[in-house]
């Protein structure tokens, strides 16, 4: 890989590693620490997730306005101001409002990393998402661990400790990002033109394929609230539930070369990558929902860390495939809203699910609704196929 992309990564890295502290324990603290219902635990990270969506829409016009080194400093800043209030006010309901602050100044940061890989690395495609990918489970394999072993001493150092990191993201970016320029001949061009894109077929396809990508997250952030709640009334340790993605992000890392010889059978197969992830994701929830111990909560997260292996990389690599010259960030921002606004509406859909129906049922209907995603994947080139259908008939 290119220079620039390394520094990307580990920039993601230690970015991941600082979020890692506090997102898989939200549920958690807001329940047990501060004493909410499931209920409202999810309008709270509805709330986070909500702001995300603003900062990643934001993060995607920065990026095409005035490049990625600016945008991503904007959101380490903001982000930064945030975590520093929560260092001081965690309590009721000011965590609500600083952690609302927080999502939306790592929305920012997000779709300016990946618009800025794929500009830095044009010509590596997947791979160059794949690397941001796997530095970003990278993270979630050190940083749940940490987490879990800090929040075990005391649960309110976990803001400390993402401080420290978002302060080292900071230096980095400051340090080795301030070259990274995009080329003003395919951006600016672009965004000053004021007629309207004629290809419609490309947005068309990448709405198709980010209302199946919405749904996967919406099910997918179970694991992150309804769920953990699930396995810490089983009896499963809040160490425990944080090595569970410890071991998410480190067999994403170690479980390449296990996919390695798949991917690269089908590594212009975006769409049979997709339905591949998809179908792992169905199997790995319904094994979760027949989990009574620790064990078969390890199996399910080994079975959906292989599906997400399959699917995550791709929707950007899409996006980026559909995206006009100059208007790569803006995509991304599309990418990065869409997987947030997934988390933002899953918890609070499982929340109220939960308490209506109990956790069987929950994961029994989310799961139906994860299986639309199969038909989106199959149909999502449908624009493409009639745009090019009837430029041939006009020829």
């Amino acid at each position: 890989m290119p220079k620039r992309v390394w520094l990307l990564v580990i920039g993601m890295f230690v970015n991941t590693v600082g979020n890692s502290f506090i997102w898989p324990l939200n549920t958690i603290y807001i329940h047990d620490h501060l004493g909410k219902s499931l209920s409202v635990a999810g309008l709270v990270l509805m709330a986070n997730s909500a702001a995300g969506i603003v900062g990643n829409m934001l993060g995607g016009f920065l990026f095409d306005r005035i490049g990625g080194y600016r945008s991503i400093i904007t959101g380490i800043v903001l982000s930064l101001a945030a975590l520093v209030g929560l260092v001081f006010w965690h309590g009721w309901p000011q965590y609500v409002w600083l952690l609302a602050f927080l999502g939306f100044g790592g929305g920012i940061v997000f779709p300016s990393m990946y618009a800025m890989v794929g500009t830095a690395w044009p010509e590596g495609g997947r791979k160059a998402f794949n690397a941001i990918y796997l530095a970003n489970n990278a993270g979630v394999a050190i940083g749940p661990a940490i987490a879990g072993l800090v929040a075990s001493y005391k649960i309110d150092y976990i803001f400390h400790a993402n401080t420290i990191m978002y302060i080292l993201f900071l230096l980095i970016a400051l340090i080795f990002y301030r070259g990274f320029k995009i080329d003003p001949a395919t951006h600016t061009s672009v965004i000053k033109e004021q007629k309207k894109i004629r290809q419609k077929a490309p947005l068309y396809s990448l709405v198709i394929v980010l209302s199946g990508f919405f749904l996967t997250w919406l099910v997918y952030s179970q694991w992150t609230t309804t769920i953990s709640t699930h396995a810490i009334d089983l009896g499963v340790s809040l160490a425990q539930y944080s090595l569970l993605w410890t071991i998410n992000g480190a067999l994403i890392v170690l479980g390449q070369p296990l996919i390695k010889p798949i991917i690269k059978r089908i590594e212009d197969k975006l769409k049979v990558q997709m339905l591949i992830g998809i179908i792992i994701f169905l199997v790995s929830f319904v094994v979760v929902g027949f989990a009574e111990s620790f064990a078969m909560f390890i199996t399910s997260m080994v079975i959906l860390t292989f599906g997400e292996m399959f699917v995550w990389p791709v929707i950007p690599t899409i996006a980026n495939n559909l995206a006009p010259k100059g208007r790569e960030g803006f995509y991304q921002g599309i990418v990065n809203s869409v997987s947030t606004a997934g988390r933002m509406v899953g918890p609070v859909l499982g929340g109220v699910l939960v308490d209506l129906y109990g956790t069987q049922m929950m994961l029994t209907i989310l799961t139906a609704v994860m299986s639309l995603a199969i038909v989106t994947s199959l149909l999502y080139d449908l624009p493409l196929k009639r745009q090019a259908a009837g430029q041939s008939a006009g020829r």
